[in-house]
């Protein structure tokens, strides 16, 4: 079965994770059944530390603090599914309780 990466995208939350409204925990929370009801799976899915704790290295070797861009979302997790098509891992992004960001759905590459 194919495999994709949904990065969600939030405005970063100063408190992090205790800063979640408890209703888009549990939401987030009921997800993963969810997606097995649809016969697709969550094969990865990590926990990040906040984008402040992040390095970027540019193109010419100069390391800076943050995330790369300058923008008001940040990566706030990301996973992994199987599931049959893009147009069924487009429905587990929607499934997503998202604050005040966004979803990103994309096909990885088999190797």
């Amino acid at each position: 079965m194919p495999q994709y990466a949904i990065l969600i995208y939030e405005t970063e939350l100063p408190g992090g994770v205790a800063d979640i409204p408890p209703e888009v925990m549990e939401a987030n929370m009921a997800v993963e059944g969810e997606i097995a009801a649809m016969g697709a799976r969550v094969v990865y899915e990590p926990a990040l530390q906040p984008a402040s704790t992040a390095r970027t290295i540019h193109r010419d070797g100069l390391v800076t603090d943050g995330p790369f861009l300058e923008t008001k979302e940040v990566i706030a997790g990301f996973f992994v599914v199987e599931a049959a098509d893009l147009e069924q891992a487009v429905a587990i992004g929607r499934l997503l309780p998202i604050m005040d960001g966004a979803v990103e759905v994309r096909p990885l590459l088999a190797m």
